[in-house]
């Protein structure tokens, strides 16, 4: 696959996803990277800002199995990962496999429940496998954790540990709409638009799995100058002296950078990576494992404005 296909690829991806989706073009953009990139993706915003409703559209795009989970304080390990269930008839203990085994899992409202069954995740999202009664089950690509949070409501949540953060290659933000775009979705629904009935619209499978195969080994041939590693490294390093910060960037986080850089410079149909690259991915890298200081928050910053400080600062190889 030459890498001017894979831009095309990115276009067609985006006009498809257009006939589901209005005002979400980086959002989705960003989800596209992730999965090519292999990695792991928090969509943080008020309910009915269509996080699901991406989610789904992704996984039909690619021909991927699609699972939610709606995460509650009463959710255990058990009902995420599965369990083993005695067959009296046979005398054997049966394996019941949870709603993980799948290739897109939406973990819907992934605040709501306990740190013990958020980490029930941990494995899964960094080894793709599940270890259920001394048994490895590897799960079958291409295997993306989408999870869902709402900013603003803070009763009966859980923050996510750092560790579990760590596990997540982008933080998106999904806004509010602007004016044209709620007006465009209005019409759409009026027009007999239905967010539970997505084939209805014509929407057609872009990839499949041999597809994002073929993509991801396309993308690591994308040429990175020992100009843009060192300016990768320096973004980190100055998160680390920031006085904003009580917890920089770590070295997982330099590595997401420069693997998003990579997946986001081929989808623009170059084989080489610029600062830009670097610049576009690094806010969503960055936001959610950042740990700003008190009087950073004080002041009226947040971890956007910190990183737009970090990128102004650092010098832009030429």
């Amino acid at each position: 696959m030459p890498i001017s296909d894979l831009q095309v690829l990115s276009h067609r991806l985006r006009e498809e996803a257009d006939k589901v989706l209005v005002g979400l073009e980086e959002p989705f953009e960003l989800l596209v990277v992730a999965l090519l990139t292999g990695g792991h993706v928090l969509l943080e915003g008020v309910p009915g800002t269509a996080k699901t409703l991406m989610a789904k559209t992704l996984a039909h795009l690619i021909q991927a199995r699609f699972s939610r989970i709606q995460f509650t304080p009463d959710l255990m390990p058990s009902d995420i990962l599965g369990t083993s269930v005695f067959d009296i008839t046979t005398g054997h203990f049966n394996l019941k496999k949870g709603p993980i085994f799948t290739q897109i899992l939406l973990a819907d409202e992934i605040n709501r429940a306990p740190a013990k069954t958020q980490s029930a995740l941990l494995e899964t999202m960094e080894e793709r496998q599940v270890s259920l009664e001394g048994e490895r089950h590897v799960l079958e690509p291409p295997f993306m954790v989408i999870a869902t949070q709402n900013p603003i409501e803070y009763e009966g949540t859980y923050p996510l540990p750092e560790a579990q953060l760590d596990r997540f290659l982008f933080k998106i933000i999904v806004p509010y709409s602007s004016m044209d775009t709620e007006i465009e979705v209005l019409r759409r629904y009026h027009q007999g638009f239905d967010a539970h009935d997505i084939n209805a619209t014509g929407i057609a499978a872009i990839l499949s799995a041999n597809g994002i195969a073929q993509a991801q080994t396309m993308i690591k041939e994308v040429i990175v100058e020992e100009g843009i590693l060192t300016y990768i490294a320096h973004i980190a390093a100055a998160s680390r002296q920031s006085p904003d910060l009580t917890l920089g960037a770590s070295t997982r986080a330099a590595t997401h950078v420069l693997l998003a850089a990579k997946t986001y410079a081929a989808l623009q149909g170059r084989d080489y990576v610029t600062p830009d690259d670097v610049k576009f991915v690094t806010p969503s890298i960055y936001r959610h494992r950042l740990l700003l200081k008190p009087e950073a928050e004080i002041e009226g910053l947040d971890a956007d404005a910190v990183i737009q400080r970090l990128l102004n600062q650092v010098d832009v190889p030429r």
